[in-house]
């Protein structure tokens, strides 16, 4: 009997420890709410996804897949876009749908290819959950709602900033020992003649203008991009312009994923028409080959690994 009575103790504390051990922080702010949000499965139809199963933070908040599945396994169509940098950007999407962060937020929730929840329906599960419910209140001061359910994710995301890469001690830091010399070759390539920075520049190497690559051609590769959005001609296979940072750990590459590697990129950039031949529209930095040596190519790549954040660099030891 005394065994009995040891064993039922000995489970009550493990029921206990465990509730203790899956109970969620209580947020502070906004940012933290909007954490505990972006990885909770409680915004998605089906509650077994959340903002985090596309956006990986061992992958820079990106996804290894050419595409995410969804809901259901449902595919998407176009490759998830890292989450990180995105503070000073003008429009989010690779069309450009959403014009801030808070509107941004919201859309793959209610995307019946992703999460697959009505923002209403959200909202109610929201205030329906005694933790989330008060959480709200403690943050915002009152209950949950769909703009401060957006201003919670678009804050988390806001904080998702790096500026500690090996580039940045070797410009910014005049740590000369910071990358390697191919590295520095790469970064001259970069600005001169690999044509990289007519797109790319600022602190985030990237820039508020939707460019045409040459990766609709109206018979394989069907995504009309920004015309899907404004119905303009002009803007047929036009894409958003990202930022390169942490550039290494977010393949595959482009809008569709068409691109597994990095080296696949800059070949695809020396020399277009060779990979995708006679699309409808391609801008006019590509009209010639680069003409890039094999040497030239590895310096470029070298460079664009220095922009990967010290933070990964730390997890991945």
């Amino acid at each position: 009997m005394r065994k009995f009575y040891c064993l039922l103790v000995l489970c009550a504390f493990v029921i206990i420890g465990a509730q203790f051990a899956f109970t969620k922080p209580e947020p502070k702010n906004a940012v933290e709410l909007g954490k505990l949000l972006f990885s909770d499965p409680i915004l998605s139809g089906t509650r077994k996804i959340s903002c985090a199963s596309c956006h990986k933070e061992e992958f820079a908040f990106a996804d290894t897949s050419a595409v995410s599945l969804g809901v259901h396994n449902r595919k998407g169509i176009r490759n998830t876009p890292s989450s990180m940098n995105l503070s000073m950007q003008a429009s989010f999407f690779w069309d450009g749908r959403a014009s801030t962060l808070e509107k941004q937020a919201l859309i793959p929730i209610a995307n019946p290819i992703e999460m697959d929840l009505p923002i209403a329906i959200a909202v109610k599960r929201l205030q329906l959950n005694t933790f989330y419910r008060k959480a709200f209140q403690n943050v915002f001061h009152e209950m949950p709602n769909q703009n401060n359910l957006a201003s919670a994710l678009a804050e988390f995301q806001r904080t998702l900033e790096t500026t500690d890469s090996p580039f940045d001690d070797w410009r910014m830091n005049d740590n000369e020992d910071a990358v390697s010399a191919s590295a520095k070759r790469g970064f001259i390539l970069f600005n001169g003649k690999g044509n990289c920075v007519q797109c790319h520049f600022g602190p985030d190497f990237n820039n508020v203008e939707f460019r045409t690559i040459g990766l609709y051609d109206g018979k394989k590769l069907l995504d009309s991009g920004r015309a899907g959005i404004t119905k303009k001609p002009a803007d047929l296979g036009k894409f958003k312009i990202g930022p390169l940072r942490n550039i290494a750990l977010t393949a595959p590459y482009m809008h569709n994923g068409m691109f597994k590697t990095l080296r696949e990129v800059i070949n695809y950039y020396n020399d277009p028409e060779k990979i995708v031949p006679n699309p409808v529209t391609r801008d006019s930095l590509l009209s010639k080959p680069l003409n890039l040596t094999e040497t030239e190519k590895d310096d470029l790549e070298n460079f664009l690994r220095t922009l990967t954040d010290k933070r990964f660099a730390a997890k991945r030891q």
